[in-house]
């Protein structure tokens, strides 16, 4: 992401707060939450089945001809 100083964080928070406005930040943070969430079970369920697949694979007997 680079390098955010205070003075970037604080503009970034700004310009959230003039185009949100103060009651629509909190039910934002809870959608970018929720989001943040799906992302990672996602992430997780992916690697959880390409390591059963790698064991699967791994366990499998291989005949050769």
């Amino acid at each position: 992401m680079g390098n955010l100083g205070f003075q970037e964080i604080l503009l970034i928070a700004v310009v959230v707060l003039v185009l949100f406005g103060g009651r629509k930040i909190p039910e934002f943070m809870r959608g970018l939450g929720k989001g943040i969430r799906e992302f990672n079970d996602a992430k997780n369920n992916v690697k959880k089945e390409l390591e059963e697949g790698m064991k699967e694979k791994d366990s499998t007997p291989t005949t050769q001809p």
